[in-house]
């Protein structure tokens, strides 16, 4: 019976070895919802719960900000930042801006996200690729969705830096993407690594990316700064409530109805 229940412990993803006052609390709340909902999918789904709220959060704020936007509120402030932008526009930080803007294109952050998911996968962590191709393949449809349902034009206060782009402008699609791709990349790493610093660290070059990436947008004058900011609203919901879930998932696996069963079976046959 050992052997075998330790092959199946084996078999689960491994915990990182950090513990961060964010990851402290999360796993509270897990032990919380643990210690008062009995089986799998009710724990999970209370979980989700207050997952349901922390997104609400964020998407209440893309709300406001979708409002303003389609009374034309935002325009006159939309317009003087890219005016601003443009009138400090040069050759060398046109070059500059379409390097950034290409870390949030999805070819590049497609690749990054084949290239972590062969590395998570042969390391065992399952449960963190199925977490990256949820969040980015549903960052994708939201975000076209969203676009389709505000249609909003693209600027045209001066001559595009960047190729053509054919789709709306709000929210941006780079903004969104950039901003579920290197939060969920970023939370992935720092679940490994266990120096506090280093998790911070993480967090802190993932933040400049994707601010980075935002900033480019508007430089480039494919986006307005609304577009940006709504972009950002919607991957940070959109990844918090995928990282939510996964860590429930994980957390409560072992009370899968099949799990329990082969442990419970494993038990008998050792009696």
């Amino acid at each position: 019976m050992g052997t075998r229940t330790r092959h199946l412990g084996h078999a689960r993803e491994r915990r990182p070895g950090g513990n961060g006052p964010v990851r402290g609390r999360l796993r509270g709340l897990l032990r919380w919802v643990g210690g008062h909902v009995r089986g799998f999918y009710a724990a999970v789904g209370v979980f989700l719960v207050a997952g349901i709220v922390i997104v609400l959060g964020a998407a209440l704020g893309f709300a406001a900000l979708a409002d303003s936007v389609v009374e034309g509120e935002t325009l006159a402030v939309d317009r003087a930042i890219l005016l601003w932008m443009n009138r400090h526009a040069t050759p060398e930080r046109t070059v500059i801006a379409l390097e950034i803007t290409a870390l949030g294109a999805g070819v590049v952050v497609w690749m990054v996200v084949l290239v972590t998911s062969a590395f998570l996968w042969t390391s065992r962590h399952r449960y963190s690729v199925l977490l990256l191709w949820v969040s980015m393949i549903g960052a994708g449809l939201i975000s076209q969705s969203l676009k389709m349902v505000f249609d909003r034009p693209r600027p045209d206060l001066f001559p595009w830096r960047a190729p053509y782009a054919p789709n709306a402008s709000f929210p941006s699609g780079h903004s969104t993407t950039a901003m579920v791709a290197y939060v969920t990349l970023a939370y992935l790493i720092a679940r490994l690594e266990p120096s506090r610093a280093m998790r911070r660290l993480t967090f802190v070059v993932a933040g400049l990316v994707i601010v980075a990436i935002g900033l480019s947008r508007m430089y480039l004058g494919v986006h307005w700064p609304s577009d940006v900011v709504g972009g950002f609203f919607t991957g940070l919901a959109w990844a918090a409530f995928c990282a939510l879930g996964i860590e429930a998932l994980r957390y409560f696996r072992t009370r899968k109805p099949e799990i329990v069963e082969q442990e419970e079976g494993l038990e008998r046959g050792a009696d």
